[in-house]
C-alpha cells in the first residue's frame, strides 16, 4: 500500500474558529497520521500522512474547514517522515504549539 505525507498551509480566517480541533477530528476520523498547528502569520499549518486518496481528501476538506472559518487559499507540498516526526510521542495525530 503506497503512503502520502503532505504538508499543508492554509490561510484566511483560520485562526480563533475552531480550525485545529475541526482538523484533528477530520484527520483522526479519516485515519490518518500527522499534526496542526497554528502560525504566528495567523495561518494554520498542517501535516497529513496516510492513503494518498484519503490525504487528498482531507486537503479538499481543510479547503472548506469549519462552518465559521473563512479559507482564501491552501497550498501543498510533499513531505517526509522527518517532519512528521514532529507529533507527540504515542499520539497519532497531534495539536502542536504557535510557531
Amino acid at each position: 500500500m503506497s503512503r502520502a505525507i503532505l504538508q499543508v498551509m492554509i490561510r484566511g480566517r483560520v485562526q480563533g474558529v475552531g480550525y485545529r480541533a475541526w482538523v484533528e477530528y477530520q484527520a483522526t476520523t479519516s485515519g490518518l497520521e500527522g499534526w496542526v498547528r497554528n502560525r504566528r502569520d495567523g495561518s494554520v499549518e498542517a501535516l497529513f500522512a496516510g492513503a494518498p486518496n484519503h490525504v487528498a481528501d482531507m486537503v479538499a476538506l481543510c479547503r472548506h474547514g469549519p462552518p465559521s472559518a473563512r479559507v482564501d487559499s491552501v497550498t501543498s507540498e510533499t513531505a517526509g517522515a522527518d517532519e512528521l516526526n514532529l507529533r507527540r510521542a504515542g499520539e497519532t495525530f497531534s495539536v502542536l504549539p504557535t510557531v
